[in-house]
Formats: structure tokens, sequence, C-alpha cells
């Protein structure tokens, strides 16, 4: 599978999964468009050193995800959208009650809505294009539910709900939408995580990540942003044409429970 000639963005792609579902994508050939809400000498550094690794074209653009006409103004800027990976995420844990409105907001604003705008303005790209492929990273949580994160929850059962959508609008064209459904990945806030964590629990290591952290995650281990990343490619494949408006769990048996 080559992606070469395709040109891959990716929300949220600074750190985590969004840099890693960027370099197996662009290790497949795409050229690529990283982004975060920061634009620092490293954010170009890392898109540079990105495309100099695989041999690809890879950029910088600065958009923030909470406001509407920046999420479809990056889609603009890259100036070729055939592969949208909508990653951009934040979180934030509180009984219902006592959720504090502005943390609701922009979860549901970077976590759903920017996904909404970043798909209105590659669709018209996708179509001129004669192909497309629409990867929404959203989560176990998209699936199921834990307490305390009302915000998250409903933004990746959204998340969801518009990849369905958007499949079933693009069912007689060459342009698929899918989700992935990530379990626990070991991301470096992840790992910055865990010392807290074994502090607060009184735990080594490996309790900590066993019996706290994957409590819900039966193979007891985390996925990896590489493995995020190879699914991404998947679905962008000629394999993958006729998987449209689905999930992929990538949880290690969290949604099989």
């Amino acid at each position: 599978m080559t992606l070469s000639g395709k040109t891959a963005v990716i929300t949220g792609s600074n750190s985590g999964i969004g840099l890693g579902v960027a370099h197996e994508l662009a290790r497949a050939g795409a050229d690529v468009v990283l982004n975060s809400f920061t634009d620092t000498d490293e954010d170009h550094k890392l898109a540079e050193d990105l495309g100099r690794e695989h041999g690809v074209t890879a950029r910088y653009i600065k958009a923030d995800m909470s406001k509407p006409d920046a999420c479809r103004a990056l889609v603009e800027k890259a100036g070729a959208c055939d592969i949208l990976v909508n990653n951009a995420g934040i979180q934030h844990i509180a009984p219902i009650d006592e959720f504090p409105l502005e943390k609701w907001d922009a979860i549901i604003a970077i976590n759903l809505s920017s996904a909404f705008h970043t798909t209105a303005a590659a669709l018209p790209l996708m179509r001129k294009a004669g192909w497309g492929r629409i990867v929404n990273i959203a989560s176990a949580h998209g699936l199921t539910a834990s307490p305390y994160k009302a915000a998250y929850v409903a933004a990746k059962h959204g998340i969801v709900g518009l990849t369905k959508v958007t499949a079933l609008e693009t069912a007689r064209e060459p342009i698929t939408a899918n989700a992935i459904c990530p379990g626990y990945v070991l991301t470096p806030l992840v790992e910055a995580q865990i010392p807290d964590t074994m502090e607060k629990y009184g735990m080594d290591r490996d309790e900590v990540i066993e019996k706290v952290m994957l409590e819900r995650q039966p193979s007891k281990e985390f996925a990896t942003v590489e493995q995020m990343g190879g699914t991404a490619v998947f679905l962008c494949s000629d394999a993958a044409a006729q998987i449209t408006g689905t999930t992929i769990s990538v949880d290690g048996g969290w949604t099989a429970l």
C-alpha cells in the first residue's frame, strides 16, 4: 500500500496519537500537515524532521480547534486534503453537577465540533480529487462510558455518530469515513501521569499500570501510537475501500466486557 501523492491533514498532531498517525501515514508515502494551537520553532522543526525522515513533504499549520473558522482555514491553508484525521482533543474530569461550563464548552468544541468543521471543509476537496479518507479518532468512550467524564464521553459518542452520517452522505463516492476507538494508549501525556499515580496509590510502576490505568483494559497492555497509525493506514488502503461508517476498537478488549 502506498499513499504517495496523497496529502493528509492531522489535527492535534504535534505529539501523542496524532504525531504517531502522522509518522505512519508519511511512512506510507503521504505528504502530511501537522497541526496544533501553538506556533513555535519546535513545531515547524518537528514537521521538517518528519518529512526528512520519511522522504515526504511535511508542514506545520497553526490552528485553534476550538474556533470554527480556524478549523476550516486549516484545511484551506493545506491546499489539498485527501486524508483527514480528526484527532485533536482535551479532557476534564468532574461530576456533572460540578462540571465547569467553560470546560464543557471547550471539550465539545475541540473534541467534536472541530471534526464537523474540518470535514465540511475537506469534502469538497476530496470530491474534486475523486478520492478521500476521513479517519476520526474517537475512543473506547465513544462506545461505552465512565463516571465524571460527561463532556468527553458525550463528544466521543458524537464523533461516532458524525462518522456514520459522513459515511452515509458519501456512500456512493470513493470516500470513506471511519472512527478508530482507542483504549489507553501510551503517549507522553500518559507516561507523565505514572509517577504521580504511583505516589498517590503507593504502588510501583507495574502495579499502577495494571491495577489503576489499565483496570478496564483486559489485555493489561497499552496500545501504541504506532498501532493507531497502522490502523489509520489500513483504513486509507484499497483493502478498506468498502469499510465505511464503522468503528475499529484498538482497546485490548475493553469494549468486549
